[in-house]
């Protein structure tokens, strides 16, 4: 599973082996505890990447084979391309800009989109 934590400072990707529903139930038994709100709901989640990236054409490979794919790519311009997820959105509020979005995808593709991000995290701050 791939998990995006979307905060005031950017986006953070980590890989987990936790099971998604496992997970969401946590987040919502904290949030009762607290008494915080919490809403969830299947949705999309994006970020990009650097068009330039060697390792992209590898993903766009795996991409076509994998059947039913919750991942698109979309050129954005010359130099960024769009990763675009399917999964869910977990957040205190429905209009919420910070939360944490949750996709489940075959190994190889999570492993290959996250590898990317760190990539391009890395590409992003030499520019810096």
């Amino acid at each position: 599973m791939l998990k995006l934590n979307y905060t005031d400072v950017g986006l953070y990707m980590e890989r987990t082996m936790t099971n998604p529903e496992l997970l969401m139930q946590e987040r919502v038994l904290l949030a009762m505890r607290l008494g915080q709100t919490l809403h969830v709901e299947p949705g999309h989640a994006s970020f990009l990447l650097p068009a330039d990236i060697p390792e992209l054409e590898v993903l766009e490979t795996a991409l076509h084979r994998e059947y039913g794919s919750v991942v698109t790519l979309i050129a954005v311009d010359e130099e960024f391309v769009e990763v675009r997820l399917s999964g869910s959105w977990i957040a205190e509020d429905k209009d919420a800009h910070e939360g944490m979005f949750l996709t489940v995808m075959s190994d190889r593709t999570e492993f290959l989109i996250h590898k990317l991000w760190q990539m391009s995290e890395v590409h992003i701050s030499s520019l810096a």
